[in-house]
């Protein structure tokens, strides 16, 4: 399931992560629509909105469909058929779409056999952990490098900053039968989660037998150019893209991400479970203080001064490099006890 996510760069900054090649090779950046629609945030939830790339040529039936642009989209896929006066009388969830069913169900079969492709943007995802004393939220997100601590500048010819996470995605336009403006909706597509996240995507009821699901996630240029470019890459040859990925990394995050209305950078820093004030630095969540410091030039909380004050606790001299295992025996177990012992238990 993927029903939260984060998406906290400003307009100008998205669009310069969001750099690729054109068909002749050109590096560009793709063209916002509409970009004061856009407003980022640490805590998105179904029917808000957020950002997502398309080709062009769904706006434009001239343009070279290689092309991308920018558009703020309302989360939860409203089908182009649906007759109602009112999207939110939708009688069931879209906000997720499931990769084995996406092709057979009607909200979704339509909109992907016309191409309408999309690319869901964000700094990473929500998950909570189902256990006996409640639920434990997770951050998902792609590895950071450390270039991900500095923005660079709007002439660097390359972005310096946070990858985004890339989340396949179908989209649509609804109509008011009445007549009005036009709306666009998407949906993330999921797919089975991966070994390194399993435990934590505890199954949801009607989600079936294995029912663990994670969104499909686009890792690199070339699967978010195949997934995009519908007149170049026919459906049948775009759904192949869609598998689990293994190249993701957590951490635990408070509990205040819990409420959908709560939207600061304490709802995706770091935390060690079991600890009340102290927490151990680790080179991920370096790297995420780091760049919650420095990313919030048109961000919801844009002075530093807004930062949560217990910041400053993650930042201690360089600790030993670590793998995904280490990372993971830290945050989840205790005194080497296998992190999925302490997960049955």
């Amino acid at each position: 399931m993927c029903g939260r996510t984060a998406c906290s760069l400003g307009a100008d900054n998205l669009r310069r992560a969001c750099a690729y090649r054109d068909r002749r090779g050109r590096r560009r950046q793709p063209e916002w629509i509409q970009a004061e629609r856009y407003r980022p945030s640490y805590n998105k939830g179904p029917q808000s909105s957020g950002p997502v790339l398309l080709s062009r040529r769904h706006l434009q039936q001239d343009a070279d469909s290689s092309e991308r642009v920018l558009m703020d989209m309302r989360w939860g896929l409203v089908p182009s058929w649906f007759k109602k006066d009112d999207p939110s009388k939708m009688p069931f969830n879209t906000s997720n779409c499931r990769s084995d069913t996406m092709l057979k169900k009607s909200s979704y079969k339509g909109a992907l056999l016309k191409g309408k492709r999309c690319v869901v943007l964000a700094d990473g995802f929500y998950e909570w952990q189902q256990h006996s004393g409640g639920k434990q939220p997770y951050f998902i997100y792609f590895p950071q490098t450390k270039d991900a601590m500095a923005e660079g500048k709007e002439g660097d010819e390359e972005w310096k900053g946070w990858r985004l996470l890339t989340m396949a995605g179908i989209f649509d336009c609804w109509e008011p039968p009445a007549g009005g403006e036009m709306l666009y909706t998407y949906t993330i597509i999921t797919v089975d989660a991966s070994k390194d996240v399993s435990f934590i995507h505890h199954r949801q009821v009607g989600e079936g037998e294995g029912g663990k699901l994670m969104p499909a996630i686009l890792d690199g240029d070339e699967a978010i150019r195949k997934w995009l470019d519908f007149a170049e890459v026919p459906t049948q040859e775009a759904v192949k893209l869609i598998q689990p990925t293994e190249n993701i990394i957590f951490h635990p995050v408070s509990t205040f991400v819990n409420s959908v209305r709560n939207n600061t950078p304490e709802c995706l820093a770091p935390i060690e479970l079991g600890a009340k004030k102290e927490v151990k630095a680790t080179p991920s969540s370096k790297v995420m203080l780091s760049w919650l410091k420095n990313s919030q030039e048109g961000s919801p909380q844009k002075k530093e001064n807004d930062l949560p004050r217990w910041t400053s606790q993650f930042i201690h001299s360089p600790s030993p490099k670590k793998t995904s295992a280490d990372i993971l025996q830290q945050w989840l177990g205790k005194e080497g006890e296998p992190a999925a012992k302490k997960h049955k238990a």
